[in-house]
């Protein structure tokens, strides 16, 4: 192989810096099968990074940051190496996902718009506006009930 055609290789603080996953969640999700072992080098035993490892660490650190369980991303991983066979299981699994940040979002939403109530009635306070704080304060109160009954996600 020549140098040219000879892949760069990168340490674990590299790749951790590369990839936003830290190096201990490297070595972590390769010990639990997240990620594919990664080779050593000859004399130090260090784990070396190649472009390929790279890009696997990206696409999971892109599924960790929907928020996916790791147990989740290691069936993702699993089913990706059967192919064409496990898309009915990936569809569910990220069906699954997308269901839970859907609920997350909502979750916000309301919590976003008590926010916004509040800076409403300290605006409506700020102005000397009884009658509006009051009713914004009878909203806030409405909304603070309804985030009471939302289940976190």
């Amino acid at each position: 192989m020549t140098a040219s055609t000879r892949q760069r290789s990168y340490t674990i603080k590299e790749a951790a810096a590369l990839t936003g996953l830290p190096a201990s969640t490297l070595r972590y999700y390769e010990s639990i099968g997240v990620i594919s072992p990664i080779s050593r080098g000859a004399s130090s035993k260090h784990r070396v990074y190649d472009e390929d490892d790279l890009d696997q660490l990206t696409r999971i650190a892109c599924l960790a940051a929907t928020g996916l369980s790791v147990s989740d991303m290691r069936q993702y991983v699993a089913n990706s190496r059967l192919g064409p066979e496990a898309a009915a299981d990936q569809i569910a699994l990220l069906t699954a996902q997308d269901a839970r940040l859907r609920k997350e979002a909502e979750h916000l939403a309301l919590r976003q718009q008590y926010v916004r109530l509040k800076i409403d009635y300290w605006q409506a306070i700020d102005a000397d506006d009884e009658d509006k704080a009051g009713l914004v304060a009878q909203r806030a109160e409405k909304l603070a009930d309804a985030l009471k009954q939302t289940k976190r996600p």
